[in-house]
């Protein structure tokens, strides 16, 4: 059984922050079943990168990069995007010296 997102989401921050790293929900959907995206600031780089999650055909819960850019202007953009298509999307953002996402579900590269 999937937890609810707003339970999911709370124990990613928290993640983040025992990991060192500061995380914020920067927008609130549907508290049973909204869908995520999680973005990645690096600010010592100067980079931002994207996660959305999606399903495998077998079921799996992965996360893609919607977008390979790594300008946030850019990946606003989208969000704002899926955002109108889907106003039960959730956007956490994680700003983390070292740019991790703290996501524990498999991460497939782009």
């Amino acid at each position: 059984m999937l937890l609810s997102t707003d339970i999911w989401v709370a124990a990613l921050i928290r993640r983040t922050e025992l990991g060192g790293g500061f995380a914020v929900v920067a927008r609130k959907g549907d508290a049973r079943a909204g869908s995520v995206l999680v973005k990645v600031l690096n600010r010592a780089q100067g980079t931002t990168r994207l996660y959305a999650e999606a399903t495998r055909g077998d079921g799996e819960r992965v996360w893609m990069q919607p977008s390979l850019s790594d300008q946030e202007p850019e990946l606003d953009r989208y969000i704002e995007r899926a955002a109108r298509i889907d106003p039960d999307i959730w956007v956490v953002e994680i700003d983390d010296r070292e740019g991790r996402h703290f996501l524990t579900e498999p991460v497939e590269q782009g």
